[in-house]
């Protein structure tokens, strides 16, 4: 066993034992690997602090599943890249939009929509926006961008749900988009 596997193994006790100073050091010499991990796996930057907590949570619950067969810093990246993997699917299923991912002139058109909203009525934000198109929609373009776009489904797994052949949903969901897009050029232009 080499020295640093023994320092290390000793490291592991201690934390199990509750040993903060030893946390603090398994911490120090993992986070460069979780970083770029982490860094590696998920599309937004602004999530890496938050999301490299996530990972020393689940690193330190389970610590007890580490018997040593692996490499310590192998083990660490399985359990880093799980956890990644884990947020990206999450954010999949559960799409946010943020003011960073709009274009210049979406962020213009929120702006302009949210100024014209009278006093004392709800504030209308990016999903607003996208509340007041999906609406002028029919329930099945709705249910197809919904499905689509916005929950991630494949054309296997819409046809599954609505019956529809999987033509058709790729003709429905083309249709639904372009009359998406149509509506937001009317909104951006004043006539919706």
């Amino acid at each position: 066993m080499a020295t640093g596997d023994i320092e290390l193994s000793g490291c592991l006790e201690r934390v199990r034992q509750r040993d903060e100073a030893a946390a603090r050091v398994l911490v120090e010499r993992v986070q460069p690997l979780v970083e770029k991990l982490v860094r590696a796996h998920l599309p937004r930057n602004d999530d890496v602090e938050d999301l490299m907590q996530d990972v020393f949570l689940k690193l330190f619950s389970r610590l007890g599943q580490y018997r040593g067969q692996v490499p310590f810093e192998h083990w660490v990246s399985r359990v880093a890249v799980s956890t990644c993997v884990d947020r990206l699917r999450a954010q999949k299923r559960r799409p946010v939009t943020r003011w960073t991912d709009l274009s210049e002139s979406e962020q213009r058109l929120v702006d302009s929509l949210a100024a014209e909203v009278p006093a004392g009525a709800p504030e209308l934000d990016a999903w607003g926006v996208m509340e007041k198109l999906l609406a002028a929609l029919s329930p099945a373009e709705r249910l197809i961008i919904s499905l689509a776009d916005m929950e991630q489904k494949t054309i296997q797994e819409i046809s599954e749900l609505t019956g529809w052949n999987s033509g058709v949903v790729r003709i429905r969901a083309f249709r639904a988009r372009q009359k998406l897009k149509s509506l937001y050029q009317e909104l951006e232009a004043g006539r919706l």
